[in-house]
C-alpha cells in the first residue's frame, strides 16, 4: 500500500478499509486474466448469467463503492444481519424480478467488453485510498436501491462479500484457482455467511457439515 491508503487496526477491533483495497486488487486480477477476456460471451458456471455478465457484476462491486461513498452520509444506519434478512434477492429465485434485474445490469456493463470493465475496476483502486481514509467509523452508507443504510465497515463487509462469492464463480466457470486473499478480507466474509447460515439452516445443520461428515446436510448455503 501507498503511504496515503488507510491500515488494518487488528487490536481493538478491525479498520476494513485496508481490507477492501486488497479485495480491489482481487477482482483486478480476475479480471485482468486473458482467458476471462476470451470467454466473455460464454455461459458461466451461474444459471442464466454469461461470463462476462458475471465478471462485470464482479467489476462493479468497486465502481459502486466509490459511488455510495461519494454520496452524503446517511442519519442512521442497521447492522448487516438486518441489511441480509430484508433484501429480496436473498430468497428469490434465479428467475426473481430482483435477481433478472441484477444479471440484467451485468450484462448491460458487459457490452462495453472486458478492457473497459477492467479501465473501470483500475479508476476505482486508484480512487479508493484518499475517499477510504476519509471515513470516519460511524460513517453511514445509503444502499439506494435497498433505502436502508449500513455503517462502514458494515458497507465494505457486504462489498468484499460480493467480491469473494464472485470471484470463485468466475474462478470455478473457467476452471482456475482463484487468487488466495488474506485473512482481513477471508474473516469478516466467513464470519458473515457463518451467520448467514445459521440462520437459514440452523446451528445443528452447520456444525454437522464442519465436523461430522456422516451426518452433514446436503447444502449449508447462505443464500
Amino acid at each position: 500500500m501507498t503511504e496515503t491508503e488507510p491500515t488494518v487496526h487488528t487490536s481493538g477491533g478491525h479498520d476494513l478499509r485496508g481490507a477492501f483495497l486488497a479485495a480491489v486488487d482481487h477482482v483486478a486480477a480476475i479480471v485482468a486474466r486473458d482467458d476471462v477476456a476470451a470467454a466473455w460471451g460464454e455461459p458461466s458456471a451461474l444459471p442464466e448469467w454469461s461470463v462476462g455478465g458475471l465478471v462485470a457484476h464482479l467489476a462493479s462491486q468497486p465502481v459502486i463503492a466509490v459511488e455510495l461513498l461519494r454520496a452524503d452520509p446517511w442519519p442512521d444506519s442497521i447492522t448487516i444481519d438486518e441489511h441480509y434478512r430484508r433484501s429480496a434477492w436473498v430468497q428469490a429465485g434465479v428467475d426473481g424480478d430482483v435477481n433478472v434485474s441484477i444479471r440484467a445490469g451485468g450484462d448491460a456493463q458487459a457490452v462495453a467488453g472486458r478492457d473497459a470493465v477492467l479501465a473501470g475496476v483500475a479508476e476505482a483502486r486508484e480512487a479508493l485510498p484518499e475517499l477510504l481514509a476519509a471515513q470516519p467509523a460511524e460513517r453511514a452508507v445509503l444502499i439506494p436501491w435497498a433505502g436502508w443504510a449500513l455503517r462502514r465497515d458494515d458497507f465494505l463487509t457486504g462489498r468484499m462479500m460480493e467480491v469473494v462469492v464472485h470471484g470463485e464463480d468466475v474462478a470455478a466457470s473457467l476452471g482456475f484457482d482463484s487468487p488466495p486473499l488474506p485473512d482481513e478480507v477471508l474473516a469478516p466474509v466467513l464470519s458473515l455467511l457463518t451467520r448467514l447460515a445459521v440462520r437459514r439452516h440452523g446451528q445443528g445443520a452447520l456444525v454437522s457439515a464442519l465436523s461430522r461428515a456422516e451426518r452433514a446436510p446436503r447444502t449449508i448455503s447462505a443464500f
